[in-house]
């Protein structure tokens, strides 16, 4: 599978962009004449410049405004192509991409079109360059991919295709099964691109809201399932217009993007096995099992403080490694790891971040697969030399700078606490914690697409829609990814004031800002945590006043819920019940939730108000007048 990516998708200068660009592993690229009029170089030295990567140009574009003219513009639009074909032999590229037009004066007519297209293709041949015809969504007289083949079909020229966009068609909702009728030969190039679901014109969608595959709402890959059943073989690009990926870094955009594209195509094989697609066999996504450990990575002036919250949680400590600096803290089903090794990633971790999440260890169906599935889509592995007699655990480098290691489900699961571990209490009931509901994860709100992408392409992952969560000082907005027992809210906030945001930036950039604990009664669990001097957050009275009319709570239970802070919220499948901590110094906090029937939200409306009395209880003592 050949791979590009168009310039345009990506910011920097261009050399920057062809570093970003083949340090992710990509075949080629789209190369935009604005790139290439904004540097210095001659086209030779451009197209050699590309090819010092280890790259190619596998299209120039774009050359606008061409079919259906009239004179003199016929004329001109010829005269200005073939300038472009000589710029291409200077360059080193064979393929210009011809998007329909937009011109007030453009005629229309299908045999007028592609009697146009007939002559450009002889024009082409003399320079021994090819012509792709795109059908752009708003174009005047030709906005669908079945249209542009048509004009495709009747210019009948060797040098003349179609290229296919999958924004273009999805977009316009274009039924992508009517591609299977198009002879794969005579699809010159395949452009790709996602986008969120939204009812905007198509011009302005399309310049400022595409994203990569799998990072938006469109069927990609039913798109792509229809291009690959023609029989179709040559490049997969990318071309995305972003604001944000035009402001980011370009390695992480291009990592991204070339991720996005292997996990493209191993769906498509996934969905049509009979489909032949050219891509290295690597194993498929599964779930996970079960949240098995979360460990802290700190200092040893620091653990005291992080040591008491757990002891004011229910937790107890139950165990240490076996040869490192790390005790197990446990309740219920529910393992945390407190490592405060003076080397190694953790302390790297601490020494970055000061006390953080600095693992998520997840037990899954194949621990084996799941790492060569990460390791295909281009996760980095992480090594560390294993003494003898312990456990080799698969390990990536994970979102934020923390680390995922892969756990056998089955008669090994407790293996790591037989082996790696000498515990002297395996089950302590605590304050009645029985597991992890979810992990918060906050990021710079740019970053929030490639965490997400990260999670759905090693995972058989879903995502629930973006909710906005107003901040006093700000918005954050909010994304659920849900795997089996990972459920992780990615927080993705674009101001510095915002809660989330100063968390980033004091932090460092430390991914698990709070721990979500499940409870199967939240009631006796709250009085337990009173009784061990648990730091509860204090919730205001206006709220128990509002939630009650709101769902027309009875009165003894908002009582309840009042006298010990439980926030509440419900939808169609059930009910929902959390308190949380006050905030560490570090800005990290626990939250205990309570899940009755179905419910499937996080308690999303009652975010303002727990921000709003974290803000309250962060600020310093008045201090009284003399």
């Amino acid at each position: 599978m050949k791979t590009s990516i168009a310039t345009v998708s990506i910011s920097g200068g261009f050399r920057e962009k062809l570093d970003a660009i083949a340090a992710a592993g990509f075949d080629g690229i789209e190369i935009f004449e604005l790139d290439f009029l904004a540097f210095e170089g001659s086209p030779r030295d451009v197209g050699n410049m590309v090819r010092d990567h280890g790259l190619e140009i596998t299209l120039f574009q774009p050359f606008r405004d061409f079919e259906g003219l009239p004179e003199p513009l016929r004329s001109r639009a010829f005269a200005r192509a073939e300038r472009k074909f000589e710029l291409m032999n200077e360059l080193g590229t064979d393929l210009i991409l011809v998007c329909s037009s937009v011109h007030p004066e453009a005629m229309g007519g299908i045999d007028r079109m592609a009697a146009d297209f007939r002559d450009l293709g002889e024009l082409a041949a003399r320079y021994g360059v090819r012509v792709g015809f795109e059908a752009l969504a708003w174009g005047r007289h030709v906005n669908d991919h079945r249209d542009a083949w048509e004009v495709v079909r009747r210019a009948d020229h060797p040098n003349v295709g179609l290229i296919l966009d999958s924004f273009h068609s999805l977009a316009r909702k274009v039924d992508s099964e009517s591609i299977r009728r198009i002879p794969g030969d005579k699809i010159f190039f395949v452009q790709l691109a996602d986008a969120p679901a939204i009812e905007m014109d198509l011009l302005y969608w399309s310049r400022h809201f595409r994203n990569m595959p799998g990072e938006g709402d469109l069927d990609v890959t039913g798109f792509m399932r229809a291009v690959t059943a023609t029989g179709y073989g040559g490049p997969l690009s990318l071309e995305i217009f972003n604001d944000q990926f035009r402001a980011g870094l370009p390695r992480l955009v291009a990592k991204d993007g070339h991720r996005s594209l292997i996990n493209l195509m191993d769906r498509v094989r996934r969905a049509e096995p009979a489909l032949s697609v050219d891509l290295p066999g690597f194993p498929g996504p599964s779930g996970v099992d079960n949240v098995e450990f979360i460990e802290f990575a700190t200092s040893r002036e620091e653990a005291p403080s992080l040591e008491t919250m757990l002891e004011a949680t229910g937790f107890v400590r139950a165990g240490r490694h076996v040869s490192k600096s790390v005790v197990l803290w446990r309740q219920g089903g529910v393992n945390v790891l407190v490592n405060t090794e003076t080397s190694g990633f953790a302390h790297a971790a601490y020494v970055t971040h000061g006390t953080t999440v600095s693992e998520i260890g997840l037990t899954v169906p194949d621990a084996g697969a799941s790492f060569a599935r990460a390791r295909a889509l281009g996760a980095e592995r992480y090594e560390q030399p294993i003494p003898q007699g312990e456990l080799p655990i698969p390990s990536i480098r994970g979102v934020g700078g923390s680390m995922l290691r892969f756990l056998d489900r089955g008669p090994e699961l407790g293996g790591i606490w037989d082996v790696d571990f000498r515990v002297s209490d395996k089950e302590p009931r605590g304050a009645g914690l029985v597991r992890i509901d979810h992990l918060g994860q906050t990021m710079a709100y740019d970053e929030m697409l490639s965490w997400a992408l990260f999670y759905t392409s090693i995972f058989e992952a879903r995502k629930a829609p973006v909710v906005d969560v107003v901040d006093p000082d700000g918005l954050v907005r909010s994304q659920a990814v849900e795997t089996g027992a990972l459920r992780v809210t990615l927080n993705g906030s674009a101001g510095r004031r915002t809660l989330a945001g100063r968390f980033i930036e004091e932090s460092f950039g430390s991914a698990v800002q709070h721990i979500a604990f499940t409870t199967d009664d939240i009631f006796a669990t709250a009085a337990t945590l009173a009784e061990k001097g648990f730091p509860v957050l204090q919730i205001g009275a206006n709220y128990y006043a509002d939630v009650e009319a709101r769902f027309g709570l009875d009165p003894n239970l908002n009582a309840r819920l009042r006298a010990a802070n439980i926030m509440y919220d419900e939808d169609a499948g059930g009910r929902f019940f959390h308190l949380y901590s006050a905030s560490r110094p570090d800005g990290m906090f626990f939250e205990i939730v309570e899940r009755q029937g179905n419910y499937a939200g996080y308690g999303a409306p009652n975010a303002p108000f727990r921000i709003a009395a974290q803000k309250r209880a962060a600020r310093p003592a008045s201090i009284p007048r003399i």
